[in-house]
């Protein structure tokens, strides 16, 4: 058979076992060292697992999601949550919606840290939605508040799936990381925009919530340093190249246990939960970059990324009508698996098309994970809607799904405007 034959049967094999529920990582895998060995031999094959698999778990740039995974799970049990969406609530939560405006500020918050989209939806699904709930809130908006504020954890820097891109794509992480700043700020700001809207359009759908004293407030204010300096630290750290990604990683990490410890938020068995956590997430990480790679190394004999380079670019469409058709590839595939999953399975091939085409590719980094991130809650399937689903048991999909339309028509505009201005995504990774 010829090359491209091979490459065709192995995409389908390879969704055929996803649909079978094999993970992704290990499909890849599968299919990928399979097809190397009929095109390359057995032998040459089965040493490139053994070669990859050391040195993706060996390299010093890959421990960079480990450690940012360790600092959002030492966050994410020493209660950073509920001080974050207490001391957003006493000062706007008297306000009509109030309650809807505070979740988003404290999700993007904790996103900032945590690094985790799934993380945060299923964390605020917990401290958010009873409170909303108690003074009133419908179903459909305050799940549909926490979905779309648990997509924050994508974008705003430590991302775990912008340091995916960045290890693939050969990019600098620190960059990213810069890049995904500005458009998070811009993306807190149009759903709370979205908020104030909805409470202008439909004024008796949300509640006012009591003021509460200044005492609270202040009270509120001190819980939020900790997390506040953290941030700054690391981030910081990074811009002013004092730190390289991998080393922020390391001293987010310390820095959130010693933290937490001396608080007292962190004891014996939040330590080791938070060990579990970052173990276990990273162990999968690391199975879908080994795997993704090994299929990689399948496609490069195959040239099925010069293939689809040379299909896209002769469509005559121009280079935004190709983004435009990446862009609906991924909200098609945000049907079918994870924000990570999509990331490492297609960027290998899509990437060279976005630099034949003259794309920056720190902007479409941002551009692809705000798209994939979008699949995490647009209809059929949403994978923040199945999380907060799994966690609030009495709500259904269909009111889910109704509350978060909304914020998904904002997703939609804040994507035409960052690539109608890139300079929004560009401007503080040009200043490093």
């Amino acid at each position: 058979m010829s090359p491209d034959t091979v490459a065709i049967i192995g995409f389908l094999v390879l969704f055929a076992l996803m649909l079978l529920r094999v993970p992704v990582g290990m499909a890849m895998g599968l299919v990928g060292v399979s097809g190397y060995a009929y095109l390359s031999g057995g032998a040459p094959a089965l040493k490139l697992v053994g070669l990859t698999s050391m040195r993706t778990v060996t390299d010093y740039q890959f421990g960079v999601i480990p450690m940012f995974l360790l600092m959002g799970a030492f966050v994410s049990h020493s209660g950073v949550s509920r001080e974050l969406f207490r001391a957003a609530n006493t000062f706007i939560g008297h306000r009509r919606g109030g309650l809807g405006l505070a979740t988003i500020l404290s999700c993007g918050g904790f996103a900032a840290i945590s690094g985790s989209s799934v993380a945060t939806a299923a964390t605020f699904s917990t401290v958010a939605y009873p409170e909303m709930r108690r003074y009133g809130y419908p179903q459909s908006f305050a799940t549909g508040v926490i979905a779309a504020g648990g997509t924050l954890g994508a974008m705003l820097p430590p991302s775990t799936v912008l340091a995916v891109y960045g290890l693939i794509t050969q990019q600098d992480i620190g960059k990213l990381f810069m890049a995904g700043i500005l458009p998070g700020i811009l993306a807190m700001s149009m759903y709370l925009t979205t908020i104030a809207v909805i409470c202008r359009v439909k004024p008796d759908l949300l509640p006012i919530a009591p003021k509460a004293p200044w005492s609270e407030r202040l009270a509120g204010l001190r819980d939020v340093w900790a997390p506040l300096l953290l941030f700054v630290f690391v981030i910081g750290g990074l811009y002013g190249g004092i730190f390289t990604p991998t080393e922020a990683g390391g001293v987010g990490a310390g820095g959130a246990f010693l933290l937490g410890v001396l608080r007292g938020r962190l004891g014996r068995s939040e330590i080791r939960a938070s060990l579990l956590q970052a173990t276990r997430t990273a162990a999968a990480v690391f199975t879908v970059l080994i795997g993704a790679l090994l299929f990689g190394y399948f496609l490069t004999i195959t040239q099925v990324p010069q293939t689809v380079t040379e299909f896209l670019t002769s469509l005559g469409i121009g280079r935004y009508g190709v983004l435009a058709l990446i862009m609906l590839m991924y909200l098609v595939l945000g049907c079918l698996m994870d924000a990570m999953a999509m990331i490492i399975l297609t960027v290998p091939i899509i990437f060279p098309v976005v630099t034949q085409l003259g794309f920056d590719p720190i902007w479409f980094g941002v551009i692809i994970v705000m798209t994939v991130e979008l699949g995490l809650i647009h209809p059929p399937v949403g994978m923040n809607v199945f999380v907060i689903k799994s966690v609030v048991q009495d709500v259904t999909f269909s009111s889910i799904f109704k509350g978060v339309l909304p914020f998904i028509a904002t997703d939609i505009l804040r994507l035409v405007i960052l690539i109608a201005f890139p300079v929004i995504a560009l401007w503080l990774p040009g200043r490093m």
